[in-house]
């Protein structure tokens, strides 16, 4: 039987969202959990591909707000739900929904696409570059010592329900969103993913617990934890796992940092997700004894090249044309002149001799300022075609802060 791709209905949510659970292992999501999810699914923007009444492939796209160098926040698809019935892998099915779902995304006039990914090496042959890392780290509270800046014992940190305190927390992360690229501003109903919190998922540990940062009356940051209970011959032996932490300010982050890691009955904090250049690795008084380690986070693809290009700006001056390769969305092939500083940018098609040569993969990877032409140069991966344009192009896509996705998706 032949298959059938199209979008979403909503009579087909409980069929379409089991076969992606099949697909990621057949593990039953908590009730919570597949009802979030099912609330914040877009119908429009999520296809199936059907073989008769059976789903053997599924990708969905959010309509988001993504932070760029510059601070501005552009329109994203993000790319998730995506799944192949294990009994119909080869077929071509991955291929068709990410081609029908690029078509749409340049449709909807979104200039980006983003994404997580549960397999990193997938989503490369469809133009997508690693372009956000972020950091894991347990913190050996017993021999690490915290120095914090001045000021920070004027924060005044008060315990909270964390859903009572969601407002609060969510103006603090609003504020947050365009001082950092990567960022995602949430959108209606995302407020309720950092209060996801199933029993059966807590491996043992506490419910979600939060406390604010407050300073004359305002709050200026949060912290969304949690603690499990360890024990062994010679005492407590805690963790405290920290799910979320956003402060307007050094000392207010600094001393969330410091109750995280002076919690009775503990003797480490884990980190999940942090942004590489997170302040708390100059706070500590040894980061070996942190062990801090780093893996991709965010993937992006440049759906229209143009668009992408004049909506972030530029560290410093750049003047250079781009020879672009993309076999997956051929309008992006050519020749594209970039033109911008600080305060805006231009980036129109030319025949004018190419600079830098690269592919949309490549120029995915360094959009958000994390990931250098340079050290793509360095693998082979961009090509200096006029001597001394390539330093010039490198250093102006840079960012002073490293991007970082705070939540997946």
């Amino acid at each position: 039987m032949t298959t059938e791709l199209r979008v979403l209905r909503p009579a087909e949510w409980d069929e379409w969202y089991g076969m992606l659970e099949l697909a990621f292992g057949g593990v039953p999501e908590s009730p919570e959990e597949r009802g979030l999810w099912q609330e914040l699914t877009e119908y429009d923007r999520s296809i199936g591909v059907w073989d008769g009444e059976r789903c053997v492939g599924a990708a969905g796209a959010f309509s988001f707000r993504l932070s760029v160098p510059g601070g501005a926040v552009v329109p994203a698809a993000g790319v998730t739900m995506v799944g192949v019935a294990a009994t119909d892998r080869r077929r071509g099915i991955l291929t068709s929904m990410m081609r029908r779902q690029l078509d749409d995304v340049r449709g909807w006039g979104e200039p980006l696409a983003v994404l997580t990914a549960s397999e990193p090496e997938i989503y490369g042959r469809f133009g997508y570059g690693i372009a956000a890392y972020a950091t894991r780290a347990t913190i050996d509270t017993n021999r690490v010592r915290l120095a914090v800046p001045e000021g920070t014992d004027d924060v005044v940190l008060r315990q909270a329900d964390p859903a009572k305190a969601a407002g609060a927390c969510e103006a603090v992360y609003a504020r947050r969103v365009t001082a950092r690229p990567g960022m995602l501003a949430r959108q209606p109903k995302w407020e309720q993913l950092p209060l996801l919190d199933p029993e059966g998922e807590r491996g043992g540990a506490s419910p979600r617990l939060c406390v604010l940062a407050e300073r004359d009356g305002e709050t200026v940051g949060y912290a969304l934890y949690a603690i499990k209970s360890e024990w062994s011959h010679a005492g407590a032996e805690g963790v405290v796992l920290v799910k979320d932490l956003e402060a307007l300010d050094p000392a207010a982050e600094a001393a969330l940092w410091r109750f995280l890691c002076s919690i009775d009955l503990t003797s480490s904090v884990r980190i999940h997700s942090r942004p590489v250049d997170d302040g708390w690795q100059h706070l500590v008084s040894d980061l070996r004894r942190c062990s801090p380690t780093q893996r991709d986070a965010l993937h992006l693809r440049l759906v229209d090249v143009g668009a992408a290009l004049e909506a972030r700006t530029y560290q410093a001056p750049v003047d250079v044309v781009f020879e672009v390769s993309d076999a997956f969305c051929p309008w992006n092939e050519g020749r594209w002149r970039v033109t911008g500083d600080a305060t805006g940018a231009r980036c129109t098609r030319t025949e004018d001799p190419a600079d830098v040569a690269l592919s949309v993969r490549e120029l995915g990877a360094a959009y958000l300022g994390g990931v250098s032409l340079m050290s793509l140069a360095a693998a082979g991966r961009v090509r200096e075609l006029r001597d001394g344009t390539l330093v010039q192009a490198s250093v102006a896509f840079g960012s002073p802060v490293a991007p970082w996705l705070p939540h997946g998706f």
